[in-house]
């Protein structure tokens, strides 16, 4: 009993199953990576909750409250959580429409968005239905996070620059408004943001390890508090309140729920998509991975609950942070611990250190991070190996760009939905031939300008299954086969090896086609039909209107029987071809 009890709550604890047999020999690791990034988080935090529309003191709130919760509940032993770049973007675009940028009411709709994400994620998980997120295809999510990207990087222009622009989610608004104000560029700001973004990306360069961000921070800092008469009207972040979260529990109306389930399903989706693709990619090379993606997403959806109840806004996996997380020696979800213990120590005592930190860094750091999301190869690969998937990247990239955030994802997973119904309605469906020289290889002859054709026997295969969404086109291709073949056809096989399932209106569409071709006087044979498939056929009866007789093994079979009538090899391997489950 108490075995059972224990292995409930190691289900519901992860923490429970990895502590206990937790090795000295991890903590270096684990207290090298965790101080790591919670340096890098600290710059990161801040500058991710301006992007947000947020103060700058949230920013650490979320790199707090959701590292813990993820300890306890999560599977990947590397994966890095807080405040990201991505769904920061997402927040300030969907609240900025209901309430003024770090107002009251602002802040309080935000976390009241927290919550709706994180109860989402618990639903999805809890349930098993983390699959759902496989609709935001490859293709979709780099469109997406490209254009998201851009629209971040010009939306720092105001900081880096120090130009008055409004923050906007269309980059042809942000794009006018910079040339508008181009005359007003503070050249010391800029010069100062222009060198952190050179010194960022020349440490990248010299080694990934190097934390640029937390260095041009600090430089920043020294020169700001050091030289400020060299650099008069740079605007610095000023006071950044001392101390801990207090507790409070959102408010949620019916009303203000309404308005913001479409982008809390969006940053639910999109934060366990990308939660979930790093801690694939750090788990792949390791045996001993418990990772489960229904767990992560109930992980990511307790720090979001827990965390809104403690002033974060929506966190999930860093990229960034999670490949320093590896880099560096993490071993175990304690890293995520002590970079939440740097963390809580910083909001208790070093919080006035960053006083004089300059916006321009800020927004440099911000210009790195986001530019890094656009993946020009992705792009490049989907353009050479799939046009389809590179319309359907274009067209999210576009919309997103062009019309809002929300849209461009709406849209990318309609696009999504679309092509998965239209390429399972019209399926790969081949005319095959015997290769020359071989007992019983049979392939495509639009392939393959050798193999061998009989006048008499027309030999199809369709390569999925067979449901309401394909089966009159089976129909009707298979019409347009018979109608090349010509008045010598006498056989048709139909080979089903690839057909997995089929429903009734499959077997409809079978039961029509048996009636219309026998009416012509064309035998039909099926040929290495599948269990499920078998068990449909026997339950529905169609099995005898086809008739045992016409069912084989493989495509020779029912080619010898065709012309020799080969009996005693059908009898010796019927029960292989027969059996079904039909109660």
């Amino acid at each position: 009993m108490c075995y059972q009890i224990t292995n409930s709550l190691k289900k519901i604890f992860p923490i429970l199953d990895w502590l206990p047999n937790y090795k000295a020999s991890y903590l270096k690791g684990d207290l090298f990576a965790g101080l790591t990034v919670g340096v890098i988080l600290i710059p990161q935090g801040i500058a991710y909750a301006i992007i947000a529309g947020l103060p700058p003191i949230y920013g650490l709130y979320t790199a707090l409250v959701p590292q813990i919760m993820y300890t306890v509940f999560g599977t990947s032993r590397q994966l890095a959580t807080g405040p990201v770049a991505i769904d920061s973007l997402i927040v300030a675009a969907g609240v900025s429409t209901l309430a003024l940028a770090e107002s009251e009411n602002y802040i309080a709709i935000v976390l009241a968005l927290t919550l709706m994400v994180g109860c989402i994620q618990i639903i999805v998980g809890a349930f098993r239905l983390g699959f759902i997120v496989n609709f935001l295809s490859k293709p979709v999510l780099t469109g997406f996070v490209a254009a998201a990207g851009l629209i971040i990087g010009f939306n720092q222009f105001k900081g880096l620059l120090r130009i008055d622009i409004e923050r906007s989610n269309r980059i042809q608004f942000i794009v006018q408004n910079v040339f508008q104000e181009i005359t007003t560029i503070h050249w010391k700001s800029f010069l100062l943001g222009g060198a952190s973004i050179a010194i960022i990306y020349g440490l990248r360069k010299i080694n990934k390890k190097i934390p640029g961000p937390l260095l041009v921070v600090i430089l920043g800092i020294l020169l700001m508090r050091w030289f400020t008469n060299y650099f008069e009207g740079v605007e610095i972040v000023k006071n950044i309140p001392k101390g801990l979260p207090s507790f409070e529990i959102p408010t949620i109306d019916y009303e203000l729920f309404l308005k913001l389930i479409p982008i809390a399903l969006t940053l639910a989706f999109i934060g366990f998509l990308q939660g979930i693709s790093i801690a694939k990619v750090l788990d792949e090379d390791n045996p001993e991975s418990t990772l489960n993606a229904n767990k992560e997403l109930i992980a990511l959806g307790m720090g979001n609950i827990a965390g809104s109840f403690f002033s974060s806004y929506s966190s999930t996996g860093s990229f960034s942070r999670s490949a320093i997380n590896k880099e560096v020696g993490a071993k175990s979800t304690m890293s995520n611990l002590i970079a939440a213990f740097f963390i809580l120590l910083t909001l208790l005592f070093f919080t006035p250190i960053f006083y004089y930190l300059p916006k321009t860094v800020l927004a440099a750091i911000i210009v790195v991070a986001v530019f890094s999301l656009i993946k020009i190869k992705d792009i490049q690969f989907l353009w050479k190996s799939n046009r389809k998937d590179f319309i359907m990247m274009l067209v999210t990239f576009i919309i997103t760009l062009t019309v809002g955030i929300k849209e461009g994802i709406i849209i990318g997973v309609l696009l999504s939905i679309f092509v998965v119904i239209f390429e399972t309605s019209r399926p790969h469906m081949a005319v095959l031939g015997k290769v020359p020289d071989t007992t019983h290889f049979y392939r495509n002859l639009n392939r393959f300008d050798d193999v061998i054709i009989y006048e008499e026997v027309l030999i199809v295969r369709f390569d999925a299954q067979l449901y309401f969404a394909n089966a009159n086109y089976f129909k009707d291709k298979l019409e347009e086969f018979v109608k090349l073949k010509g008045d010598k056809l006498k056989l048709i096989i139909i080979d089903a090896e690839v057909i997995s399932n089929i429903d009734s209106s499959g077997i409809a569409t079978l039961e029509t086609i048996l009636d219309r071709y026998s009416k012509r006087g064309l035998k039909i044979y099926f040929t290495s039909i599948k269990g499920p498939v078998r068990d449909a056929l026997a339950k529905s009866k169609l099995i005898h209107k086809i008739g045992l007789e016409n069912c084989f093994m493989s495509i020779q079979s029912a080619v010898d029987h065709f012309e020799k009538g080969d009996e005693e090899f059908k009898r010796a391997y019927s029960r292989y071809v027969h059996q079904a489950n039909a109660d």
